[in-house]
């Protein structure tokens, strides 16, 4: 989170949304009584590797290529 804020906002309102995020987070476990379950460090990376292969599919259909998509295995 920090990462993508920095990059659009800069590093100070990035610290200030990071914490934002931690107290929202915290306010919302402690007054519903769960426990936090982490859903891991790259978790905003998958999501965005995602939309980033769609955005560059259409892109290039846009400009008449015929695309297919394969994973690497």
């Amino acid at each position: 989170m920090y990462r993508r804020t920095a990059a659009r906002k800069g590093k100070k309102r990035a610290a200030i949304n990071v914490a934002h995020a931690m107290l929202r987070t915290a306010f919302y476990l402690l007054t519903r009584n769960e426990m936090y379950v982490d859903l891991g460090e790259d978790y905003f990376d998958k999501q965005k590797q995602q939309s980033i292969v769609k955005y560059a599919v259409r892109r290039l259909e846009n400009l008449g290529y015929s695309v297919s998509i394969s994973e690497v295995s």
